[in-house]
């Protein structure tokens, strides 16, 4: 086996301490021997308050992977990039599509690896419904992600911020397993709700059509109390399907043909370890673009404030 790659890890938060930690400790294909951030530490290794910091500091570093608000990801990234870092960007992996754009080319110019990893389109059963759609003729689609942002991201301002998405962060994990299993699709209209007290969206309602016409509509609201819903359902020639459970569990007209436990985070860092290795990047802008085009068609409808 090769050499561990050794990474820093930039923005130590929840989403940093309950996946990205957890996955880099058992695996073999990396090292991490650094962070950086401004509240957070982690345990037995460097911290430093900055990413150029941390880069001064630890040569040894060969990729860094970027862990926070999308605000702030596009000068960590071009600092690592210009550094001949490789670097993993968490979704969304930036504020603006022309942004995402532009690390793209400094990545091929500095010639190391770019990765948009897109988590939720390696949950365990989205190949099997790729395969489906993939063996029968597509009728209709539907998204229907629903969950409590009170529960998933509690005081979280950044969030709520010009650039945060609002209810797309969520949403566009949904539309990062949309654009791998369905047909291309374009936004035809969206209504988006925005608390009066607030600069991003609690809800909206989308529609698209495919690019031979057929309907999909995405239902995103981020007050759902109860039981959350993370589905896709499609109906085609061989049946309804229903991807559930945000891409864990694949039913076919009510009858459960897969499902397995959450491996996205380990299932990331193995192809951020592949692509390192093949000197290549992977980055799929669809499921942000889609996000740009929902505000870009969107009407937006003021709705009652929202607090914490």
């Amino acid at each position: 086996m090769s050499q561990p790659i050794k990474i820093g890890i930039v923005g130590v938060g929840k989403i940093v301490r309950d996946q990205h930690l957890p996955a880099l400790a058992n695996d073999g294909n990396f090292r991490l021997i650094a962070a950086a951030s401004r509240h957070g530490k982690v345990d037995d290794i460097p911290n430093f308050p900055t990413i150029e910091a941390m880069l001064d500091a630890v040569a040894e570093l060969e990729a860094v992977s970027l862990c926070m608000p999308p605000q702030f990801r596009y000068d960590a990234a071009r600092t690592a990039l210009e550094a001949k870092k490789h670097v993993f960007l968490e979704k969304p992996p930036g504020a603006t599509v022309s942004e995402v754009e532009d690390l793209k080319v400094l990545a091929a110019k500095n010639g190391v690896s770019l990765f948009a990893s897109w988590h939720s389109r390696y949950a365990p059963a989205v190949e099997a419904a790729r395969g489906f759609l993939a063996s029968t003729r597509l009728r209709s689609a539907a998204i229907v992600w629903k969950e409590d942002v009170r529960r998933w991201h509690p005081n979280q301002e950044w969030i709520w911020a010009p650039g945060g998405f609002g209810v797309f962060d969520p949403g566009i994990n949904a539309l990062s397993i949309a654009t791998h299993i369905l047909p291309a699709m374009f936004i035809t209209s969206a209504v988006l709700d925005f608390p009066e007290n607030r600069a991003a969206p609690v809800a909206a309602q989308v529609t698209f059509r495919t690019s031979n016409g057929l309907p999909v509509t995405m239902d995103l609201d981020w007050l759902q109390t109860g039981p959350q819903s993370w589905d896709i359902l499609a109906d085609t020639d061989a049946g309804k399907m229903v991807l559930s459970g945000g891409g864990s569990r694949l039913a076919i007209d009510g009858q459960i043909v897969h499902e397995e436990a959450e491996a996205e985070y380990p299932m990331l860092y193995r192809q951020f370890a592949e692509i390192v290795r093949s000197g290549a990047s992977d980055v799929d802008l669809a499921p942000l673009q889609h996000v740009a085009d929902a505000f870009m068609l969107g009407k937006r409808n003021v709705v009652e404030a929202f607090f914490d």
